[in-house]
């Protein structure tokens, strides 16, 4: 048994394909699956059922397949040793970050992060929620960046920041007279919303619940998974939608006078690193950490007089 052989059978597991697989472990078809193969024979078992496609690991596969994991996990771990030893970072770190918060955040800790640490290649990748957490449970990720409470045990959360949500009008609306507004005076069928699969959406929907919100939407929907098109619509379309705090960055002046704050407690959503909860790279993924904290407002660090929204709809 080899540690090449795992990685090529969690390489399987992973992309459900020997051919993807050998793609991605840069080698020969033939060759990966002549090494599953005698992983197979040393073991005594059948580690996938190769009768399906995608193919799928047997039963017993899946438990050798998650041990597989935890092994290279402890061996990728001895470089890290060697790494905090010689005080140096370096390695690849893949990360994911949803929609919502990723144009607003990342241009601020890019190029400071790079600059300090030239030997880490980081690969970002922006998705939703649901397919960072496949991914990180898969392996093909090693941190996400993404609203929690996420309530997966699998998961280590290591939260970041609180962001307040902000209402966001047109000029026409009736809530622009107001200093500060409650959820309660949010008219459903003037809101702009993000389409589904979305976390910030959800998030939305639980800071109205004072209403049936199910029946009182507007009645033309626009699907869109970005901010800055929920900007837009209100901007020419006139209605209402609620913004993170951090996308305020680049508004005109009179674009800020169409915002409004909420009254305490303010709704907002907690922003974390998330891993696997065996999860390795500590060394970068704190520096990350420190580099997003560093570039975040004091004020966004504490969640006194803040409200979380869950992130599914409650």
């Amino acid at each position: 048994m080899t540690l090449v052989q795992l990685e090529y059978i969690v390489a399987v597991d992973t992309y459900r394909s020997f051919g993807v697989a050998a793609e991605k472990c840069f080698v020969t078809q033939p060759t990966l699956s002549m090494q599953v193969q005698k992983l197979e024979e040393t073991l005594g078992v059948k580690l996938f059922d190769r009768s399906k496609q995608p193919v799928v690991p047997t039963d017993i596969g899946q438990e050798v397949i998650e041990q597989a994991r935890v092994v290279l996990a402890e061996s990728s771990n001895l470089e890290e040793i060697i790494s905090s030893y010689k005080k140096e970072l370096a390695g690849e770190l893949k990360v994911g970050v949803i929609p919502t918060v990723a144009p607003y955040l990342l241009p601020k800790i890019i190029l400071n992060f790079s600059d300090k640490y030239p030997k880490v290649h980081i690969q970002i990748w922006e998705y939703t929620t649901d397919q960072i957490v496949k991914k990180l449970k898969t392996g093909l990720l090693d941190c996400g960046i993404l609203s929690t409470p996420l309530e997966d045990k699998s998961l280590t959360e290591i939260p970041l920041f609180y962001e307040d949500f902000v209402a966001y009008t047109s000029p026409l609306n009736k809530l622009l007279e107001k200093n500060e507004i409650k959820a309660r005076d949010i008219n459903p069928s003037e809101l702009w919303l993000l389409n589904e699969g979305h976390c910030m959406r959800n998030q939305v929907l639980n800071i109205c619940t004072h209403r049936e919100m199910g029946n009182k939407l507007r009645a033309f929907e626009y699907n869109t998974g970005s901010v800055e098109t929920l900007k837009r619509m209100v901007d020419i379309n006139a209605g209402i939608t609620i913004l993170p705090e951090l996308s305020l960055t680049d508004f005109s002046e009179e674009q800020l006078q169409r915002v409004k704050r909420f009254s305490k407690p303010v709704p907002a959503r907690e922003m974390s690193i998330v891993t696997h909860r065996n999860f390795l790279k500590r060394g970068i993924i704190t520096a990350l950490e420190k580099e997003i904290i560093e570039s975040i407002p004091p004020h966004m660090l504490s969640r006194n007089k803040k409200e979380v929204m869950e992130t599914s709809v409650s």
